[in-house]
């Protein structure tokens, strides 16, 4: 696998070739400071401008066109990192070499036409594509009430720290939503354009000088780039006693969920060690909480651990009987305290070191993962596949320890359980 990264003008371009794949993977991102208020409009404007553009001026025409290009793929995703908000485009097309010379070109052309060319008239979005857009936004805002697990995880956060980034709904506010019109969707659009911090991913088995070559002349933006700015989350002062918040909820299984503050924590642990102890905590169905609290002793239905790296934050989320919360909160704290004392098997850490390898195997089979491995190698330190191998294998139980001692919990939220 060869890596070539281009600084251009208005963007940086990354590229990676491999034989392993028979598609083309291409991703433009767009990464922004996060604002509460722009949350909602960002997710309308990515939508809307994959619904229609000016050339292709409604789904059916811009559907018939990615199925002309070999049924490519073309997607697009927002997602927050840290105190950053990323745009995503990604399309997906089969290699020249498996289906015509000049396809990959093709692609660009329409990866082109929907960045660059959206369907606006006289500084207004398309009336049909808009109301149709409006309401699919709100029908997603709508559903996240209806999934009480993800509702459960978005209260647990704005509980902890409503102020924070982690905090945000990524799925958008109903009040916002109301406030976008077709003129101010525009305004907005030209401002996401003039977007400052740009990245341009190109993965397959790739000639880089007609990579580069295609994409310079066609994709181009207006202002120079600016270095990212990714900024750790910042912990107030701590609180006297751990907040507990029960909410009633006419539902059969309560959701449990909670978040554990992270402090004082080295690069090395949040790049590595951190992974091995969320593996080993409860990442995994080999994990002690798995394991212990709903095998061993049955007490919730499902329950498991992640880390939120850049906001120096672990969730904890279960589904459990209200009847069994004191019990479960018992266990939890136990398993955490066990590994704060060191009571950590050698098979349990090699096995999470097993996991992580077998992981790291699975990434190199995935394009867009590869492309994520060296967005984290360029924005956040984090070394390729092979370095990320070697740094876990150096992991000891002493660094396990050492990391635990330096998480606690700090918000407890529960949800519902109540139907009798």
């Amino acid at each position: 696998m060869e890596y070539i990264k281009k600084k251009l003008p208005s963007y940086n371009l990354h590229m990676i070739k491999t034989e392993k794949f028979k598609t083309t993977n291409i991703e433009v991102l767009f990464c922004k400071d996060i604002k509460k208020e722009e949350v909602t409009i960002t997710n309308f404007l990515t939508s809307i401008m994959l619904y229609s553009s000016k050339k292709y001026n409604n789904r059916i025409k811009l559907s018939h066109k990615v199925e002309d290009l070999y049924a490519a793929r073309i997607f697009t995703n927002c997602y927050r990192i840290g105190n950053q908000y990323t745009i995503d485009f990604t399309m997906k097309i089969l290699n020249d070499k498996f289906s015509e010379e000049g396809l990959f070109e093709q692609s660009i052309e329409l990866l082109k036409e929907i960045i660059f060319n959206p369907n606006v008239e006289n500084g207004l979005f398309d009336e049909k594509s808009f109301n149709i857009v409006k309401n699919d936004e709100k029908s997603q805002i709508e559903r996240l009430q209806e999934d009480r697990k993800r509702y459960a995880g978005l209260r647990l956060l704005e509980l902890t720290d409503s102020d924070a980034d982690f905090a945000i709904n990524l799925k958008g506010y109903k009040k916002d939503l109301d406030k976008i019109t077709r003129n101010n969707l525009y305004e907005y659009y030209k401002k996401i354009i003039e977007c400052e911090k740009i990245d341009i991913f190109v993965i397959g088995d790739i000639d880089f000088e007609k990579v580069e070559k295609i994409i310079s002349n066609n994709i181009n933006f207006p202002l120079m780039r600016k270095k990212d700015d990714f900024k750790m989350y910042k912990w107030k002062e701590k609180k006297e006693k751990i907040n507990e918040i029960i909410e009633s909820d006419d539902t059969n299984q309560a959701k449990l969920s909670i978040a554990c503050r992270m402090e004082d924590i080295t690069e090395f642990e949040r790049n590595y060690v951190l992974s091995l102890y969320n593996i080993i905590l409860g990442g995994s169905s080999d994990s002690k909480f798995f394991k212990n609290i709903r095998e061993k002793f049955s007490l919730c239905y499902y329950i498991s651990s992640s880390p939120l790296r850049l906001d120096n934050l672990l969730t904890i989320s279960s589904g459990i009987t209200k009847d069994n919360y004191s019990k479960v909160m018992i266990l939890i704290n136990k398993e955490m305290d066990d590994m704060k004392k060191g009571n950590i098997t050698d098979e349990e850490i090699e096995k999470a070191k097993k996991f992580y390898l077998t992981s790291l195997e699975e990434i190199e089979d995935n394009p867009s993962q590869i492309i994520n491995v060296y967005y984290s190698m360029d924005k956040f330190n984090i070394g390729n596949i092979e370095e990320r191998k070697n740094n876990i294998l150096k992991i000891t139980r002493e660094d396990l320890v050492k990391l635990a001692n330096k998480i606690s919990i700090d918000t407890i939220f529960l949800l519902g359980g109540d139907k009798k």
